[in-house]
């Protein structure tokens, strides 16, 4: 490295980490927008074996509304009787609490032979531009529900293995607010 780079590498470095102006700030935010969707995503994907290996929660369809478990089951259990889901079974799901709006799944490939009953899944829907996070509730074909939701909707009735992109592994909490965020501010959701 040459005397003249070594000093515009410091100086970028400088620019970007110490520096609190407004061009700062921009800079900073494209890197790490690049850096998100050029590197952090791909290769979260690679690792998760899936294309969306992060998603955003941008609905409430998974929210218990901060409800006692035996609370939520009593308003919601005659939903689960009828794909013979008991209390004990729902107890057992990863996330039986559900998730709330602006939380962030992590997405992890799974072959179909080994998704199971209680499963979070992140599919896509050919008529709708984000894909849906909901919990299986029954094979044959695989169909959905969204925990808050009084039922299920049409297209969860029905889901091919090939619209699955995988299952939810891990939550953050609170992260997904700014996708949720920017999205409310451009009028897309």
């Amino acid at each position: 490295m040459t005397v003249k780079m070594r000093k515009l590498f410091w100086k970028t470095w400088n620019f970007l980490i110490h520096e609190d102006t407004v061009y700062s700030f921009i800079a900073d935010a494209i890197l790490i927008l690049i850096i998100g969707k050029f590197i952090l995503f791909p290769g979260l994907g690679l690792i998760f074996g899936n294309d969306f290996p992060i998603v955003a929660v941008i609905s409430g369809s998974m929210d218990h509304h901060n409800a006692e478990f035996d609370e939520w089951w009593a308003e919601n259990n005659r939903y689960y009787d009828y794909f013979n889901i008991s209390e004990s079974d729902f107890n057992d799901f990863y996330v039986n609490n559900g998730f709330e709006k602006g939380d962030v799944l992590i997405i992890k490939s799974i072959p179909e032979a080994e998704l199971e009953i209680g499963d979070v899944i992140v599919y896509s829907v050919p008529y709708r531009a984000d894909p849906i996070i909901h919990r299986i509730v029954s094979f044959d074909p695989i169909e959905t529900k969204g925990d808050a939701n009084q039922g299920q909707i049409s297209f969860e009735t029905s889901i091919p293995y090939n619209q699955v992109h995988g299952k939810a592994v891990f939550i953050v909490p609170y992260i997904g607010w700014v996708k949720v965020g920017a999205m409310e501010v451009l009028g897309i959701i």
